[in-house]
């Protein structure tokens, strides 16, 4: 039976909600770490077993920002449930005009600058390969997916990793486009460097939310909401639920 681990942030708070139709059994579980326990949604579905991690889950109504999440904690509870796969849903801005917000691309790169270490390993040195960071077979599943819901399924993307928890300004974001991005976040980059050291196969889907600062086509000068990108985000939990299942049927 399929087992799938999901990080999500922005704008899919609600996701297990969309599963309720095919939903067996649901229990809100805790999974310790060296780093601290993490909150997680554990599915049972007819398919298989979805564990649905917040990345930005604390113990009480505030949300830890981007740049406090412990990622060590969160990769950690989703490797020790052995996923199959682990799925990164990521809300971005968008650099390029054929990822437009409101649709879902497929990351297959990641640009990360970030000065801040990501390891497992302090006490010895390993040093793991990220040529291929992102599973191929599973993320022509998801395009397939995505082609199906959107009519539309955009891969190859360069996601570029910034701190936060400030969006960017325009001229950071023009010299991470001249970099060869496309969209940016503030989560992935950490993500990925963790889950290759587990050496678990990983899928990011960069959920276009906004346009990046500077890139609004006619007005370089809007300005970018939270609650407006939190909105936008959470219209596309269904299909972020569509590709999870494929995903899922076909493992």
């Amino acid at each position: 039976m399929a087992r799938v681990a999901l990080l999500c942030g922005t704008g899919m708070g609600k996701i297990a909600d969309s599963f309720q139709d095919s939903c067996l059994n649901y229990e809100k579980i805790r999974i310790d770490s060296p780093w601290g326990q993490v909150s997680c949604d554990l599915l049972q579905l007819g398919i298989g077993e979805l564990l649905i991690i917040d990345r930005h889950h604390s113990d009480g109504d505030k949300r830890t920002p981007p740049h406090k999440i412990e990622h060590r904690a969160n990769i950690h509870a989703a490797s020790s449930f052995t996923p199959d796969v682990i799925i990164s849903v990521n809300s971005v801005g968008t650099m390029v005009e054929h990822l437009p917000p409101g649709d879902i691309g497929i990351a297959s790169d990641v640009l990360d600058l970030a000065i801040k270490p990501w390891t497992f390993h302090d006490d010895d040195a390993t040093h793991v390969d990220r040529t291929m960071i992102f599973n191929n077979n599973f993320s022509e599943i998801c395009k397939k997916s995505l082609k199906s819901s959107q009519g539309q399924a955009i891969d190859g993307l360069v996601v570029a990793q910034c701190i936060g928890p400030q969006f960017e300004s325009p001229s950071e974001i023009d010299a991470l486009v001249r970099l060869g991005a496309d969209v940016v976040g503030m989560t992935l980059g950490p993500e990925s460097r963790l889950i290759a050291e587990k050496k678990i196969p990983h899928v990011a889907l960069s959920c276009s939310s906004n346009w990046a600062a500077g890139r609004t086509p006619g007005d370089r000068k809007a300005e970018i909401d939270h609650h407006s990108v939190d909105a936008m985000a959470s219209t596309l939990r269904d299909r972020i639920k569509d590709c999870i299942e494929e995903l899922m049927r076909n493992i």
